[in-house]
């Protein structure tokens, strides 16, 4: 059940929808689906149980994430990869939803500077997290996800859009297209309906590109995505 229940619930519920297996998120991401497992649903070990790393909307044992979900883990993995440990990013998203007042911190930029986790805030400058709050002068060197739109409809100013390519790349997922799975940009085709076809045509573009008036430079990078996702 969403948490939220102003009058943008279908905008926000499709955020927020159980939409993605643990086995399509750890494809989409990257990430492999032990760790996606773990900071999702937390686990228990001898001494006793860790809480999850990203804080959902849904139950903690739930077979499934939401799209929140799925860019709230993107960040978890951008910054251990940018050298952050998971105890500090731990704390440092803690802060980031004690500001954001939400339950995703995937709602406003976060930047590395130096050893720092930045957060832009919407409205009130940047916060330097785990310093107590204090604002940040100066260059910010770093900025995160230059691959994703904001929403603009309600105060919360969620991730709405997903470009795992880029902006330029062709591929988009948006949750209230598809049902959230990746589709081509400018088309409301899945990019897995377009590589099943792809097979069923014995691997030739030119039959798919005709099939959904699609231009077949296109096709290919719906087909190449897809198949980067099973390597």
């Amino acid at each position: 059940m969403s948490l939220y229940t102003d009058g943008t619930n279908n905008l926000l519920q499709s955020l927020d929808a159980p939409a993605y297996s643990l086995t399509v998120t750890s494809r989409l991401t990257g990430i492999n689906r032990w760790r996606v497992r773990r900071w999702l649903r937390g686990y228990k070990y001898s001494g006793g149980e860790q809480s999850p790393v990203v804080k959902r909307s849904l139950p903690d044992d739930s077979p499934y994430a939401s799209f929140l979900d799925l860019i709230d883990l993107l960040f978890v993995k951008i910054f251990l990869d940018r050298g952050f440990s998971l105890q500090h990013i731990r704390k440092a998203l803690k802060d980031a939803r004690d500001h954001l007042q939400t339950p995703h911190f995937a709602r406003s930029n976060f930047f590395t500077s130096g050893s720092e986790i930045v957060l832009q805030l919407p409205q009130n400058g940047y916060v330097a997290l785990l310093k107590d709050g204090q604002r940040v002068i100066g260059e910010i060197t770093d900025r995160f996800f230059d691959k994703l739109d904001f929403e603009e409809v309600t105060e919360h100013g969620f991730v709405c859009r997903w470009y795992p390519k880029g902006k330029n790349g062709l591929i988009m997922i948006d949750p209230q297209i598809s049902f959230g799975r990746p589709t081509l940009v400018g088309y409301s085709v899945a990019t897995s309906n377009i590589y099943d076809l792809y097979l069923g045509e014995k691997e030739r573009l030119e039959p798919v590109s005709e099939w959904f008036n699609i231009p077949v430079p296109k096709i290919r990078t719906a087909v190449q995505f897809e198949h980067s996702l099973w390597q």
